[in-house]
């Protein structure tokens, strides 16, 4: 998970609607839960249980060995030759005797946290705590306890520590961010820029939010105000409660807009809980590779409105091969849950038991069916080559129009030339009409047409009669199921008569 910003905010107005009287036919307005007079007393009571932390890590210079780089000059210049004796003289490394090599120096790195157990148990992020070398932790009172690191884990930013104490810490509780609604009042509470202990108000903004930061965004948006150092602290209902974990704001200009992130409290309960056990975090795991379920693809599909999960590929042995589940399925729901969007269902699956036994209802050839799976754990993900291909080599071509594709079988000249697998089955792509579908869906020669309308080809011959039966049935666009250099994916393309897509 990349570094996200460190938090920062502005201070903002509370603005007062002004009340009016509805006639009696209409129904009554709900009423909000009015903001305390004052946050006093609940910030008194939350303030113990945060924590400042500072880290320390030693860096090496990483130009220690390379020196200034010679001034350029025209060919042949005698300057040229005097700066290269000048600087080889002066230049530190194994065989430079003028100037000593720089010394790695400390860089030193504040954010926040809070005791979630009297033992000594701290949060933040792992951002915060990242490549540290030391990581004191501050409490309200001023008293800095030296931490060890429990586990951390970079998908959701999360970081456990352990502090030891002659006496048992403020610690506070995790509420249920599922109950948080957007207009909630919330409090921020963490160390902006070093200063200590600082308390900011605000509203929950927004809920779900994906800032593509890992494959697990739920964010909670509020305009409390959060700031450089607000890192890892908590956001706190006005139960006294934590329902989110301060992590990252936009800001174009890097200054405060009103605009931070958190990490819901129900999302971070149970990574938290995993790093204490096990020092990592252990998440379910179907074994399937998704993409989005777009209008087009919902049309060809027969699926009345765009959601769900549509299968693009199975892993070998997954929890998902082992029920069944096949490339071209569209997951609806999950152990009860409505998948709803397509990024859903990764976080959906993740905080699922390992070992628990789930329903799929599943999309496939025009109507609802049931599935098991018995949810597996996440491996470690493989890092997969990327081939480049070369120019496309035509072997009986086959123009399909329609589709703006020509066609040709795959040949041992061209597994080798686009790296193919020796396994791989279908059909190749070996030229893609300017301005077609297929070009504006990104497919390029090189790619392999695996299924059309869900069914496996294995000639040119079949590609077309599976587009002509599309056509006949009258469907607007025909999916296709390549597989390309970054893995199978599911498309959907225009069954124009010349291939270009045409205006809605």
């Amino acid at each position: 998970m990349r570094h996200p910003t460190r938090l920062a905010m502005r201070a903002g107005a509370v603005l007062l609607a002004a009340a009016f009287i509805l006639p009696a036919a209409l129904p009554t307005v709900a009423q909000a839960r009015p903001a305390p007079e004052s946050f006093a007393d609940l910030a008194e009571k939350l303030l113990p249980g945060v924590v400042n932390i500072s880290t320390s890590q030693t860096v090496q210079s990483h130009n220690e060995r390379a020196g200034p780089e010679i001034p350029t000059f025209p060919p042949g210049s005698p300057f040229e030759q005097f700066f290269r004796d000048f600087l080889d003289r002066n230049r530190p490394g194994p065989h430079g005797d003028r100037t000593p090599q720089a010394p790695p120096h400390k860089m030193q790195s504040l954010g926040s946290g809070f005791i979630v157990d009297a033992s000594g148990i701290v949060v933040t992020n792992n951002h915060v705590i990242d490549g540290a070398d030391e990581i004191t932790v501050t409490l309200q009172d001023n008293t800095s306890l030296k931490a060890t690191l429990i586990g951390r884990d970079e998908r959701t930013d999360i970081a456990v520590l352990k502090v030891a104490s002659d006496k048992p810490l403020p610690a506070v509780p995790f509420g249920d961010s599922d109950r948080s609604r957007v207009g909630d009042w919330v409090l921020a509470i963490g160390n902006p820029f070093g200063l200590g202990g600082s308390v900011t108000a605000g509203i929950v903004s927004a809920r779900g939010r994906d800032i593509q930061q890992g494959p697990y965004d739920n964010f909670i948006q509020t305009d409390a105000a959060i700031n450089r150092g607000n890192s890892g602290g908590p956001l706190f209902n006005l139960d006294g409660e934590v329902i989110g974990i301060n992590t990252a704001i936009y800001s174009p200009s890097g200054g405060s807009i009103g605009i931070g992130f958190s990490i819901p409290s129900n999302l971070a309960k149970t990574v938290v809980a995993q790093l204490r056990d096990f020092g990592r975090a252990k998440r379910g795991w179907l074994g399937v590779k998704i993409q989005q379920v777009t209008p087009d693809i919902a049309e060809s599909m027969g699926l009345k409105e765009p959601n769900g999960a549509l299968v693009a590929s199975v892993e070998e042995g997954g929890p998902a091969q082992v029920a069944k589940l096949r490339g071209g399925d569209v997951i609806l729901k999950f152990n009860g849950q409505d998948v709803k969007e397509m990024r859903n269902l990764p976080r959906i699956v993740a905080e699922t038991a390992i070992g628990r036994e789930v329903q799929l209802t599943v999309w496939r050839d025009g109507h609802e069916i049931t599935l098991v799976a018995k949810v597996g754990e996440l491996p470690d993900e493989p890092k997969a080559a990327v081939a480049t291909p070369d120019k496309p080599v035509p072997a009986q071509p086959t123009e399909l129009s329609a589709l703006g594709l020509t066609l040709a079988p795959i040949t041992p000249e061209a597994r080798d030339r686009y790296q193919i697998g020796d396994d791989q089955k279908g059909v190749l792509i070996t030229e893609v009409a300017p301005g077609s579908s297929a070009a504006e869906r990104g497919l390029k020669p090189g790619d392999v047409i695996v299924e059309v309308l869900q069914q496996e080809v294995n000639t040119p011959a079949d590609v077309v009669e599976r587009v002509e039966r599309a056509r006949k049935a009258n469907r607007k666009s025909v999916l296709v199921l390549i597989q390309g250099q970054d893995g199978p994916r599911w498309v959907p393309l225009s069954l124009a008569a010349d291939g270009k897509r045409q205006p809605g």
